[in-house]
């Protein structure tokens, strides 16, 4: 019985320490601020244009019609962010090409004749695709990989000799 006792007074002894110790606890609160930016990236990756047979004879002789083509390029952008992208003169540029004005042209290795071309933004093919501010494409990402369509024209009555004709042009992304 007497152990009985000194636990009960153990107890009350405990509880009384116990209302004590939580009546004198305090707190006190602060702000975590949580920052990360996001910053505005872009990629571009190659494409390519083939415009197929051209024909100076019959089909695409001065009294045809131009040979159309279109390739794309994939670009992907931060979402929302905003870019332009321009295309250069090519490789083997025509006198009197700019980067404003580009005067595009193919060359045949074999017979070191040139076909031209040209290059736009629009499937009407009325704005010409340059490789300088105001003359590229404006572009606004949606944060997921997209084609970007360009639009080629080998203009008619070109009198050139058979083989395979190609160029390189490069595509710029700048954001």
């Amino acid at each position: 019985m007497k152990a009985f006792k000194n636990t009960l007074a153990v107890l009350a002894v405990a509880s009384s320490l116990a209302a004590v110790s939580s009546a004198h606890a305090a707190t006190a609160t602060a702000n975590l601020t949580v920052t990360a930016t996001v910053g505005s990236t872009c990629t571009i990756n190659s494409g390519s244009l083939n415009f197929g047979t051209y024909d100076p004879i019959v089909v695409n002789a001065s009294t045809g019609v131009d040979l159309l083509g279109s390739g794309t390029l994939q670009v992907q952008c931060t979402l929302l962010g905003t870019a332009d992208i321009t295309l250069g003169q090519g490789s083997h540029p025509g006198t009197g090409s700019t980067d404003a004005a580009p005067v595009r042209r193919m060359l045949n290795t074999s017979s070191a004749n040139y076909l031209n071309y040209s290059l736009y933004q629009d499937a009407t093919r009325l704005v010409v695709w340059g490789n300088t501010a105001g003359t590229g494409l404006p572009y606004v990402g949606t944060g997921l990989g997209t084609p970007v369509t360009v639009f080629g024209t080998v203009p008619k009555g070109q009198n050139v000799p058979s083989g395979t004709y190609s160029d390189t042009v490069v595509a710029t992304i700048t954001f």
